[in-house]
């Protein structure tokens, strides 16, 4: 099979005739053999029994539309990992139900994947139609963040619409939020040939968007964690027990250096400050304690890594 076209969706009963409709055109007149995946995240319109109406006018070809459909709201990684687990196709394109992505940049994508020999190829959005305040702005902070954190110079990295060789879905896990950053999890697999692609962004026909401001909070802090696992994931005690390592023996020199006083001004038959009631000396004593649970929480860390039964699953290419 040629393509996968997974489309996640939420309660976007009215888009997808109209979607469905395109992508089979598009896809007649390249003379792709395709399937496209309806992913339902737990709608409470009828988008189901939409996509059920989608699979019975194609009771000929039956593998051309499926369904999966969620008992509740989960969110678009969660939909994004069930579609790419389900794909069959060589490429895997993904794109938003609400028809501001268009279909007709599947052919050139593919291209991209099966000629160019991309892994991964992203849309950018580059002239967008979206409330530029609330939107725009602060869409352009986070890609240059992502850019910087990632090291992947892509001007949009959270687009929809993008396509896939199929071994980098089947290689990635999407959990969480972290559909934001797919191709910052390709990379991490291995997958490094990463291009970019300027697509049409349309003006949305049907209902409201889905997602609010706290998106790019929630960014922000999924990209910290993905750069910390990248960075520490398969050695947390690189991270923990150095950190802690630290704490630990500064907090031991403030602990000599309080008592040396201490005892230096005895000698000398100076009053001074009792050890005990001393807020540098109960401060060393806490970098002490807290050096010693992070090295622990490193160690054990470690010791969980070793005993996972998937610990060096990343490591294999390919084999003859």
């Amino acid at each position: 099979m040629d393509i996968s076209i997974i489309v996640p969706l939420f309660n976007e009963a009215e888009s997808l005739p109209k979607l469905y409709e395109w992508i089979a055109r598009v896809m007649k007149e390249n003379k792709f053999s395709y399937e496209i995946i309806f992913v339902n995240d737990g709608s409470t319109d009828n988008s189901w029994e939409v996509i059920q109406s989608l699979k019975a006018s194609n009771a000929l070809t039956p593998s051309t539309v499926r369904g999966i459909c969620f008992r509740r709201n989960y969110g678009k990684s969660a939909a994004l990992y069930c579609g790419f687990k389900a794909a069959n196709g060589n490429v895997v394109i993904t794109m938003d139900a609400d028809l501001q992505d268009s279909p007709d940049e599947i052919p050139e994508l593919y291209r991209m994947i099966m000629e160019d020999g991309y892994d991964l190829v992203s849309g950018w959005k580059q002239k967008r139609y979206d409330n530029k305040l609330t939107k725009n702005l602060p869409s352009k902070l986070f890609n240059a963040t992502a850019r910087k954190v990632t090291g992947i110079k892509l001007h949009d990295m959270n687009c929809g619409l993008k396509a896939y060789r199929k071994e980098v879905v089947k290689n990635i896990e999407v959990f969480s939020e972290m559909h934001r950053y797919i191709p910052y999890l390709a990379k991490n697999a291995g997958f490094t040939k990463i291009g970019e692609k300027v697509v049409q962004h349309r003006k949305r026909e049907f209902g409201t968007s889905k997602f609010g401001i706290n998106r790019f909070v929630n960014g922000y802090l999924d990209l910290m964690t993905l750069w910390f696992l990248n960075k520490f994931g398969k050695q947390p005690m690189h991270f923990f027990g150095l950190v802690g390592s630290l704490m630990f023996f500064i907090g031991l020199i403030a602990v000599i250096v309080v008592g040396s006083m201490k005892l230096y001004a005895l000698s000398h038959g100076v009053q001074a400050m009792l050890v005990g009631v001393n807020p540098y000396f109960h401060i060393a004593i806490l970098m002490m304690i807290l050096g010693c649970m992070l090295f622990l929480a490193g160690f054990l860390a470690e010791l969980i890594i070793r005993n996972s039964p998937s610990r060096n699953d990343y490591l294999i290419k390919a084999e003859i």
